[in-house]
């Protein structure tokens, strides 16, 4: 399996989104990139149409191997 260095994930908020991207990296948030590509869209009165957070996720340069 080749070993992913960049993801972009989904999440209710940005920050469920980051924790996941930590977990799929199993590396502490200081030697993870994040930015942001989209955040949260709430749904008119809790109707359906919410979009989810998106995050772009990098094992910073010179991480890999720890």
């Amino acid at each position: 399996m080749t070993p992913r260095f960049s993801i972009q994930v989904e999440g209710r908020t940005v920050e469920e989104a980051i924790r996941k991207a930590l977990k799929v990296f199993k590396l502490p948030r200081k030697k993870i990139k994040i930015e942001v590509l989209s955040e949260e869209q709430k749904g008119l009165f809790g109707m359906p149409g919410a979009k989810p957070a998106k995050v772009k996720a990098s094992i910073i340069k010179g991480e890999e191997n720890t």
